[in-house]
C-alpha cells in the first residue's frame, strides 16, 4: 500500500521530534548518570566514582584494552562519546626500553622507589611465554613481530590500570583474580604494600617484604589482580620495564595516542659489556661463548646471532629516535647506562626533569645506598641492583677476550660510533682501566 505525501511529511517530523527528544536527554541528564552506562559526552569534565570505574573495568571485555577513556564502538557516528577518565590526563606513563643484561632492573627501581609510581617489572614476559616461548632470541623479523600487537594491546590496558587484562596470559590462569604466579611480583614495591600485601607487619618486616622479592612472596602470599588495579589507580604515575620490544617504532601507536601521555626512556649499553654480561648470567645460552673465551678458539656452531641482533636493533631505533621525528617529540630520551652508572644522582635528577615528575627524596637515599655495593655481590646475584655502580660500568673489559672483543667491534662498529663507545685495538689497551672507553656525550631530549 503506497503512503500519501502527506503520511510521509508526518513521519519525518515525528523522526525529528524522536531524534530531538534524545539529543536533550543525554545533554540535560546528570553527567553521574553517563557513569552508570560508561559513556560521557566528548569535551566534559567528568568525575565519575572509583566505584563506577572498577564496575567499568570489571565489565570490559576479556583481552580488550579499552579503558576509562576509550570510544565506544558501539555508539552512532552521528555523536562522539567516550569513557570517563580518572585523572588520565595528569598521569604520566613511562616506558623503559631496553635489553637484557643493559641496566634495566637498576633504571626501573629509580622510579619504583617514588611513592606516586606505579611500578611493573616486564608484564611481557607473560605474552612472550603465552604466544611464542621460542621466540626469547629469535632474528627473524616477521616472528619477532608476531607478538607485537598483543605486547602493545597490553600495555595500554595496563597504563590504564585494567590489570586483568593481564590474566588471559598468565599460566595457569588466575582463580577469581587470584594468582602466585606473576613474573617477579616482588620487584614493585606497590604489589608488596598495603593494599595488594594484606599481611600484618611490623614496620621492621615491612622494610624485609620490600627489599626482598622472595620475601614479599611469602610473607604476602598470591596476588589478588583486583586490589592491584586499586593500588594502580591510586598513583598518580605508571612505569613499566620491558626488553621485550625490539625498537622505538614499534611503540609509535601508543606514543602517538593522546590519551596515554606516554614518555619513553631507552636504556642503551655498550654492546660488549651487554655479551660479558650474558656470559655470566645465562651460562647455558651463552655455553659456547664461554668455551670460545676459554680455550681462544670459536666454535664453529656459536651462534653470533645472539650479539648481532642487539647491535642492530640498537642501530635502527637509536636513529630514529636521534633524528627527532615530530612523533617522538617530548616523548624521547636516550640515556647511556654507563653515564648512569658513573654519575646516578645526576643523570637521574636530568631523568626525571624530563619525565616533569618531582624526584623524591626516597629515590635519592635508595640511589645512596644501592650504589656503593660490592662488584662481587653483583656477580653473584643474577638481577641484583646493589652493586659499586662506577666500577661495574666497563668491568667487561677484564672478562672477555681480546679476540671476542675485536669481533664484537666489528659487527656492532657503527653502533659504537653512533652511542659514543670507543674502540680498542690492543688487549693492553683493553686493560687498561684508567683509560675509559665512554667517550663524554649529551643526548639531550627535543621538546
Amino acid at each position: 500500500m503506497q503512503c500519501s505525501w502527506k503520511s510521509m511529511v508526518l513521519l519525518a517530523l515525528a523522526s525529528i521530534a524522536i531524534q530531538y527528544t534524545a539529543i536533550r536527554t543525554f545533554s540535560t541528564k546528570p553527567f553521574n548518570l553517563l557513569c552508570s552506562v560508561g559513556l560521557a559526552p566528548t569535551g566534559h569534565a567528568v568525575n565519575c566514582s572509583l566505584k563506577d570505574l572498577t564496575r567499568l573495568g570489571q565489565e570490559t571485555p576479556e583481552g580488550s584494552d579499552r579503558g576509562c577513556d576509550e570510544v565506544s564502538s558501539h555508539t552512532p557516528s552521528s555523536y562522539s562519546f567516550s569513557l570517563p577518565s580518572y585523572n588520565a590526563s595528569k598521569r604520566t606513563h613511562i616506558l623503559i626500553l631496553a635489553t637484557t643484561r643493559s641496566g634495566s632492573s637498576f633504571v626501573g627501581q629509580l622510579f619504583n622507589q617514588h611513592p606516586e609510581v606505579f611500578y611493573l617489572f616486564e608484564p611481557l614476559y607473560h605474552v612472550q611465554l603465552a604466544l611464542l616461548p621460542r621466540l626469547a632470541q629469535s632474528r627473524n623479523l616477521a616472528e619477532r613481530r608476531v607478538m607485537l600487537g598483543a605486547a602493545r594491546d597490553l600495555l595500554r590496558s595496563l597504563y590504564h590500570c585494567h590489570l586483568s587484562s593481564l590474566e588471559s596470559y598468565i599460566r595457569p590462569r588466575p582463580v577469581n583474580h587470584s594468582t602466585d604466579k606473576l613474573f617477579r611480583r616482588g620487584a614493585s614495591r606497590s604489589l608488596c604494600s598495603l593494599p595488594v600485601c594484606q599481611a600484618p607487619l611490623s614496620s621492621e618486616e615491612q622494610n624485609l617484604v620490600l627489599a626482598d622479592e622472595g620475601e614479599c612472596v611469602r610473607r604476602c602470599g598470591p596476588l589478588n589482580v583486583s586490589l592491584a588495579t586499586d593500588a594502580c589507580r591510586a598513583k598518580r604515575h605508571a612505569a613499566i620495564k620491558t626488553v621485550r620490544i625490539p625498537q622505538i617504532s614499534d611503540l609509535r601507536a601508543l606514543i602517538e595516542d593522546p590519551r596515554l601521555n606516554l614518555k619513553v626512556v631507552q636504556l642503551v649499553r655498550d654492546p660488549r659489556g651487554i655479551l660479558a654480561s650474558r656470559i655470566e648470567t645465562f651460562r647455558d645460552t651463552y655455553r659456547l661463548w664461554r668455551l670460545w673465551r676459554a680455550t681462544g678458539h670459536r666454535p664453529h656452531n656459536l651462534d653470533l646471532g645472539q650479539i648481532n641482533t642487539v647491535c642492530e636493533d640498537f642501530l635502527r631505533s637509536v636513529s630514529v629516535g636521534l633524528a627527532r621525528p615530530a612523533w617522538l617529540r617530548g616523548r624521547y630520551k636516550l640515556l647511556r647506562y654507563e653515564d648512569l652508572a658513573r654519575f646516578p644522582l645526576q643523570k637521574t635528577r636530568e631523568l626525571y626533569s624530563f619525565l616533569g615528575l618531582v624526584l623524591d627524596h626516597s629515590v635519592e637515599d635508595w640511589i645512596i645506598n644501592n650504589t656503593r655495593g660490592s662488584s662481587d655481590l653483583s656477580s653473584r646475584q643474577k638481577f641484583t641492583t646493589v652493586r659499586d655502580s662506577a666500577a661495574n660500568a666497563e668491568n667487561w673489559r677484564v672478562k672477555l677476550s681480546f679476540d671476542m672483543v675485536v669481533y664484537t667491534q666489528t659487527v656492532c662498529q657503527p653502533v659504537l660510533e653512533l652511542l659514543g663507545y670507543k674502540t680498542v685495538f690492543h688487549p693492553r689497551e683493553l686493560r687498561n682501566l684508567s683509560h675509559s672507553l665512554v667517550e663524554d656525550r649529551t643526548f639531550l631530549p627535543f621538546f
